[in-house]
């Protein structure tokens, strides 16, 4: 099975969804809460009805805090076994601004800059490399800017990272190469290309500076200091028994975990990242605060440019930037797909919260669900304002 990933999409936020249901207490994104916190379950099972779906989790965030969260739905489609709020769900592209965060952090501690190249951090290359490659910045790399390409497809580079699953860090080495050497698919600097081979680069960058493989460091830097106990890489779950839900084909076909169930790890900085709902609004929690002008973890500039799109451009470093008039102006949103699972999310800063949901499916209907999933908790916690 070959699974490229999807591409960032900027949902319409149209459509609707009446809201009922039980308080339930949850934590505190940070810490535990006694306060009561709206069961979103029942808004999503007609929104699972109406698109013919396995399962969904969603939450609302309020700066650190969880404001309603819930599941419906069943892990497999056919089986018994129920989605749960505690359910790891596989966040696809969803990952590309965890690991510009990471790079963040090494900016901060001067293991990089923006400005670092290709060729500074990988010299050995430069005799093989497309001197048009030799110059592209970290910043382009995670602005999408850099000229990688939006396929992997060239000279059967695919299928070689396909089969080597045994060292990420090698089989990201083996993409670089498989970029560098070859003409770009535009000039540097010049054009916006949605690109995993971009992210991988600049994970890849990230771990041979840092003298540490990327999944590693995202455990120790970001996963760790956020208590994102849930988070790992690629499906989750074992082949063994249903104890986590299973990704789904558009066709709603569930697939095992296993090698066919995800991208191979040569591209996890783009997006393999799993975990719960409740996990990823801990991370969703520290950029909405960010935002609103209450750093955690790196510091304010370094998060305003994560979350500045470059001139005349609308993609910043892993979020796509836009304005909703119910967000009262600027918006961070993404959305993330490995064919099989599907999320999104969006982040109104002026607003003081966020929305985000997962679907175990991937395809067109998984899609138009979580996007009528997320206009629906807009318009839910919009109007539960005092």
């Amino acid at each position: 099975m070959r699974v490229p990933f999807g591409v960032i999409l900027v949902l319409a936020l149209s459509g609707g969804a009446d809201m009922g249901g039980a308080d339930i207490l949850v934590c505190r994104c940070g810490a535990e809460s006694a306060l009561p916190v709206r069961d979103l379950g029942p808004l999503l099972r007609p929104i699972l009805d109406r698109h013919d779906l396995p399962g969904m989790v969603a939450a609302i965030i309020q700066g650190d805090q969880i404001v309603a969260i819930g599941a419906a739905g069943v892990r497999r489609r056919g089986g018994g076994e129920k989605v749960t709020v505690a359910d790891r769900f596989h966040l696809g592209s969803c990952t590309k601004s965890m690991t510009a965060t990471l790079c963040g952090m090494l900016v901060e501690e001067q293991k990089l800059s923006w400005e670092t190249t290709i060729a500074d951090v990988f010299p050995e290359l430069v005799s093989k490399m497309h001197p048009a490659y030799r110059t592209v910045t970290l910043r382009q790399l995670l602005t999408h800017r850099g000229g990688a390409p939006a396929d992997l497809q060239a000279g059967g580079l695919w299928d070689r990272l396909w089969h080597h699953r045994d060292d990420p860090v090698k089989a990201r080495q083996m993409l670089l190469e498989g970029v560098v050497t070859r003409p770009p698919e535009a000039r540097p600097g010049t054009k916006f290309i949605y690109s995993n081979a971009g992210y991988a680069i600049a994970g890849h960058m990230a771990e041979r500076l840092a003298g540490r493989p990327w999944e590693q460091l995202m455990r120790e830097r970001l996963f760790k200091p956020l208590g994102l106990q849930s988070a790992g890489f690629g499906a989750p779950g074992s082949d063994r028994s249903v104890d986590q839900p299973r990704g789904h084909t558009e066709a709603g076909n569930p697939v095992d975990p296993g090698p066919n169930a995800d991208n191979p790890p040569a591209i996890g900085p783009a997006g393999t990242v799993h975990c719960s709902i409740s996990d990823w609004a801990k991370y969703i929690a520290l950029h909405l605060q960010a935002a609103e002008g209450h750093p955690r973890l790196l510091k304010a500039q370094t998060f305003k440019v994560l979350h500045t799109a470059p001139e005349g451009q609308d993609y910043a470093m892993g979020w796509s930037t836009t304005s909703r008039p119910w967000a009262g102006g600027k918006v961070l949103t993404h959305a993330g797909s490995n064919n099989m699972w599907y999320c999104v999310v969006w982040i109104a800063p002026r607003k003081d919260f966020a929305v985000l949901g997962c679907c175990n499916q991937g395809g067109g209907a998984a899609a138009k669900a979580c996007d009528e999933a997320s206009w629906a908790l807009v318009q839910y916690e919009l109007a539960n304002r005092p």
